[in-house]
């Protein structure tokens, strides 16, 4: 038996089939091989001849032995010592896992619906303008994650095993490309399976998750959570407590100040989504070669610095469509996602500026929490350029550029519909000129993107949490209270889906970690 890992940069015709193996052995001079597979794979689209680059290996004889997609190794934890979870998303699901592993019994709580539930009130929003404030895109099973295109794409694998979580993920119904693809994702239309079956396994072996149970209330006694009140009424006793709820939770980070327990103003992002038929983005990035190829509907990242303050892309969508995310009536949030196909004919990212305190520490609050203020009031400025009902304002790229209101949009995605506004008077004056002189060095630089006719809707506010829940960088418990375990990306502590599932693993290890005896 021999084998050999190739690297290999090839057209996007020789990538694949009966080609590709031609390819292989011309490379290795080998009359024959036994196989092959596909370790990774990215399309390299910077020249004007767009390449495909894989790693590749190879063999001889009998299959080499490869890493295997790892699974949970749950113990049976129906007696175990219990840990609540607050938050059904990546990092409450992925934490309930690890702690099944460690002999933990993990018990979620959630304030939304099961995914499969949570349709009916998508529709409310969508189609009637109305949201629901307990189950909505943010809130529910699996979180935000859940409808923003299930994107894996992460650079935050020194804080945990990314293999580990995408196993994970292939365990439960991910496609197996994940372990593949340079970026990759699930698909809005198929992570509500994943779900289901992730939670049936949590409960298979003694967790418990529990549905449309809402913390609204801490008590404490001295440095530890006593009890989580839960629906206004029902008393909780706790032992140990992982607070792992998104960057929408507001009224969690409100009761941990009613509390006396610290929370910290952070910098964040904001500003706009902007639309482009899909078939522009795919000119612009494949140089007209799409179609010769079949290649895959094109993704773009775009970075900029405007007086020493980023503007970027942020969760660019292939083939999708841009969603209605707010978590209030009178406020309006957009966001995107795509299926796992992305074959809807538009394509949408979000396009935002660093929002850094010194811009929102004017703004004075009862609880100090001026950066979240600051991102309440911006939506809430939407809700009222839009008009109401979840319509979004929104503005032609180059009515943006020329300062100047738009009359008529375009043909745009964002359901339930859109109003032609002004968004230099929606956004904070810093914010959208921070985005016009980034449009106009793209302009420049990229002309393609700037496409006059783009369509920018508005407001992209929730990249990340503009609150941290701060922790022991060691313990990973709260400094003050010992038996409070804050994570994710609404404690200010991930940025997307793998991240989340890295933190929620980590502080899972972290408390068994400190309760020796209790853990495996």
């Amino acid at each position: 038996m021999r084998h050999q890992h190739l690297q290999l940069q090839l057209s996007p015709d020789q990538a694949s089939g009966e080609a590709l193996e031609g390819i292989i052995k011309a490379k290795l001079g080998w009359d024959h091989i036994s196989g092959y597979e596909i370790l990774k794979r990215s399309i390299d689209a910077r020249a004007r001849r767009v390449k495909y680059q894989l790693s590749v290996l190879v063999w001889q004889g009998e299959a080499p032995e490869r890493d295997a997609v790892a699974k949970p190794q749950a113990k049976q934890t129906d007696a175990a010592p219990e840990v609540h979870i607050v938050g059904a998303g990546p990092a409450g699901y992925f934490a309930a896992l690890r702690l099944l592993e460690l002999g933990f019994k993990p018990i979620v709580l959630e304030r939304g619906k099961p995914v499969r539930e949570r349709r009916r009130d998508l529709v409310q929003i969508t189609r009637h303008g109305q949201v629901n404030e307990e189950s909505n895109y943010c809130f529910g099973e699996g979180g935000a994650g859940t409808y923003s295109d299930g994107k894996l794409y992460t650079r935050s694998g020194k804080r945990g095993s990314v293999k580990q979580v995408l196993d994970w993920l292939i365990y439960f119904g991910a496609p197996t490309d994940i372990r593949v693809d340079a970026r990759p994702h699930i698909g809005t239309n198929k992570l509500p399976g994943l779900l289901t079956e992730m939670r049936a396994y949590i409960e298979a072996h003694g967790g418990e998750v529990r549905f449309e149970t809402k913390v609204t209330g801490f008590e404490r006694q001295g440095n530890r959570i006593k009890a989580l009140l839960v629906n206004g009424g029902e008393r909780l006793p706790v032992s140990q407590t992982m607070l792992l709820t998104g960057h929408s939770a507001r009224g969690i980070f409100r009761l941990l100040v009613e509390s006396g327990i610290e929370v910290q103003n952070k910098a964040f992002a904001m500003g706009v989504r902007i639309e482009h038929p899909q078939e522009h983005i795919d000119q612009m990035q494949y140089h007209g070669c799409q179609k010769e190829y079949a290649l895959p509907p094109a993704y773009y990242s775009l970075q900029t610095q405007v007086k020493q303050l980023g503007v970027y892309s942020f969760c660019m969508c292939p083939g999708g469509i841009i969603a209605p995310c707010s978590t209030e009536q009178n406020a309006v949030v957009t966001n995107g996602w795509s299926p796992s196909k992305r074959n809807n004919p538009f394509a949408n990212s979000g396009l935002v500026s660093e929002v850094p305190l010194s811009e929102t520490a004017g703004i004075k609050t009862k609880d100090g929490l001026h950066a979240l203020a600051f991102q309440e009031r911006a939506e809430q400025e939407a809700s009222l350029a839009g008009g109401g009902m979840q319509v979004a304002p929104a503005q032609m790229l180059g009515d943006f550029l020329a300062r100047r209101s738009s009359n008529t949009i375009g043909p745009c995605s964002y359901r339930p519909g859109v109003q032609p506004s002004n968004l230099h008077q929606v956004l904070s004056k810093p914010i959208a000129e921070r985005l016009w002189q980034a449009f106009k060095h793209w302009e420049k630089h990229l002309p393609t993107f700037a496409h006059k006719e783009a369509v920018l809707v508005g407001v992209e506010s929730r990249t990340s949490s503009p609150v941290r829940i701060p922790r022991d960088p060691k313990m990973l418990n709260h400094p003050q209270i010992e038996n409070l375990y804050p994570g994710g990306e609404g404690a200010g502590y991930a940025g997307g889906i793998v991240s989340a599932a890295m933190d929620g693993i980590r502080l899972a290890e972290a408390l068994a970690k400190k309760e020796p005896n209790k853990g495996s």
